[in-house]
């Protein structure tokens, strides 16, 4: 059963802790995913799972750096709506960061999927690894092509 301020309760109105309010939607969605996505975040950002914990708890005031919020969308696959929600609440904790990283009156840029063949290392954590860094490399050069 839980009460009022569970982590677990969707996000509603801003709270006097934006903070908070954005890391309680993204351990949300996180929760929402596929086991083992707090260790391929880890693992995409370079970063010990610790990390995930601190930026995922509304405990702790670590705030979630704007570098990572492409790559955190990426391997969560958030929905637009998921991005948008996510977007305004974090725009709520840090306004000055949350203008540079997506102004309001651009809509995210839509993805196409591909398929291809990659692989098998025969060990999941080394799979994982090779995966998100094919993946960090391919957000990172749309990233580059955009800017052309």
């Amino acid at each position: 059963m839980s009460g009022p301020g569970d982590p677990a309760d969707p996000p509603g109105p801003a709270t006097e802790d934006p903070v908070g309010d954005y890391k309680r939607l993204l351990r949300r969605i996180i929760d929402s995913r596929p086991s083992g996505m707090r260790v391929r975040i880890a693992q995409a950002l370079g970063k010990h799972k610790s990390f995930v914990s601190q930026i995922t708890n509304p405990a702790y005031a670590v705030p979630l750096p704007a570098r990572h919020l492409e790559t955190i969308f990426d391997i969560c696959h958030f929905s637009p709506e998921e991005r948008e929600q996510f977007l305004a609440a974090y725009a709520r904790a840090h306004p000055d960061t949350a203008r540079r990283i997506a102004p309001p009156d651009r809509p995210a840029r839509p993805t196409r999927r591909i398929e291809i063949d990659i692989p098998d290392l025969g060990d999941a954590t080394l799979q994982a690894e090779f995966e998100d860094t094919l993946r960090r490399f391919v957000t990172g050069l749309a990233r580059v092509m955009a800017k052309r």
